[in-house]
């Protein structure tokens, strides 16, 4: 059976789809979500990278643009409409990388380590190799590439891993150093104590020598 090959989702769909997704799992006694919940979960301050502010109107949108691929379903009766993804049957992706994929929708790119301890409430993996097991499988996706592995930024030890549900990644270019900072890094905190030490010295001969010329001004009779 061939996968559905996915519309390129905006930063606002993959917000809402990760959030049914966590919430489906952090908060089951009131999952499905209704749409007021969904907006406070895709505008929620913590664990959520970037942060987002919005409006229901804009959620309402993103749920409807999900229907059509059949990522978000919504539920009949009760009096307050409730919305639930179903990304495992459209998608067909067992729970581990369901979870996986939640985590670097909702908080961005992040390394296999990071991803095991964020996963924690949403799939207990045993260790990092499990979670670069299923890492590799989205990455080597035959109905479409759902993860890609980001090129080591300088001073990392490991290499982050990004979704691709809205598209290729940017790559964040690496920050220059500033000639402060470098001069930091180079200058221990006893060599800066040292430094001050030598300037206050400086700046008391040089307030003497000043008193000595006055003085000899003075006794010249002429202007310093």
């Amino acid at each position: 059976m061939t996968t559905l090959r996915l519309p390129v989702l905006s930063l606002l769909e993959t917000r809402v789809l990760g959030v049914l997704c966590e919430k489906q799992h952090t908060v089951p006694d009131t999952y499905p979500l209704s749409l007021n919940a969904l907006v406070a979960g895709c505008n929620q301050k913590t664990s959520r990278q970037p942060l987002i502010d919005a409006s229901e109107a804009e959620v309402q949108a993103a749920i409807d643009s999900l229907k059509g691929p059949a990522l978000v379903m919504e539920s009949s009766g009760g009096r307050v409409t409730r919305y639930a993804h179903n990304m495992g049957k459209v998608l067909q992706l067992p729970t581990q990388s369901i979870a996986l994929l939640t985590v670097l929708m909702l908080r961005g790119p992040q390394t296999a380590g990071e991803l095991r301890i964020n996963c924690e409430r949403l799939h207990r993996f045993a260790d990092i190799s499990a979670v670069e097991g299923f890492l590799q499988e989205l990455a080597d996706r035959p109905d479409g590439t759902l993860v890609v592995e980001l090129p080591r930024q300088p001073g990392a030890r490991e290499n982050r891993w990004a979704h691709l549900l809205s598209g290729a990644p940017l790559i964040e270019a690496p920050a220059l150093a500033s000639p402060s900072s470098e001069f930091t890094a180079d200058v221990s905190v006893g060599e800066l104590a040292a430094l001050k030490a030598n300037v206050a010295r400086l700046e008391a001969e040089v307030e003497a020598l000043k008193a000595v010329v006055g003085k000899l001004c003075a006794e010249l009779g002429v202007s310093s």
